[in-house]
C-alpha cells in the first residue's frame, strides 16, 4: 500500500511539473523573443520532456504495481482515451521542439537572427493545443479510477 501511495505522489508530481513548464513556454511564447528567451524556451522544453518522460514511467509502473492492479484499468475504455490522448500531446509537441532547436542553431550561426512573428505565434498555438489536450487527461484519469468506464 505504501508503494502504491509514493507511486502516486511521483506520479502527480511529474503531471504538475509537466504542466508547469507547458504554461511557462505558453507564457513566454506570447511575447516577443531575444536569444535569451529563445534559449529558455528551448530549456523549458527539455524539462517539459523530462517531466512527460517521468509521468509516463510512474504512470506504467502504477498500472503494474499500483493496489487496483493492471486489470483493473485496462478492462475500462477510459484508460484508453489516456493514452490517445498523450500519444496526441506527444506527436503534437514534436514540432515545437523541432523549432526550437531550429531557432538555437539559427542563432547560433548568426546572433542578429530573429525569430518571424507567423513562426512564434504558430508554435505557441501547438503549444496551447497540447495544454488543452493534456488537461483532458485527468478527466479520464477520474472516470477510469472510479471505475466508470466498465
Amino acid at each position: 500500500m505504501i508503494l502504491d501511495a509514493i507511486l502516486a505522489y511521483l506520479h502527480f508530481t511529474s503531471i504538475f511539473l509537466l504542466f508547469g513548464f507547458l504554461t511557462a513556454q505558453v507564457l513566454a511564447l506570447r511575447g516577443p523573443l531575444d536569444a535569451r528567451g529563445m534559449h529558455a524556451v528551448g530549456r523549458m522544453d527539455l524539462w517539459y520532456f523530462g517531466s512527460a518522460m517521468a509521468a509516463l514511467l510512474t504512470g506504467f509502473l502504477r498500472l503494474g504495481l499500483g493496489a487496483k492492479g493492471a486489470d483493473f484499468y485496462l478492462q475500462s475504455w477510459p484508460v484508453y482515451v489516456k493514452i490517445g490522448l498523450v500519444l496526441a500531446v506527444g506527436m503534437i509537441s514534436v514540432y515545437p521542439t523541432l523549432a526550437f532547436v531550429r531557432w538555437r542553431r539559427a542563432l547560433d550561426r548568426d546572433p542578429a537572427w530573429q525569430l518571424p512573428a507567423q513562426e512564434q505565434r504558430r508554435i505557441r498555438r501547438l503549444v496551447m493545443t497540447e495544454v488543452h489536450l493534456a488537461a483532458l487527461i485527468p478527466v479520464f484519469a477520474v472516470i477510469m479510477s472510479r471505475g466508470l468506464g466498465r
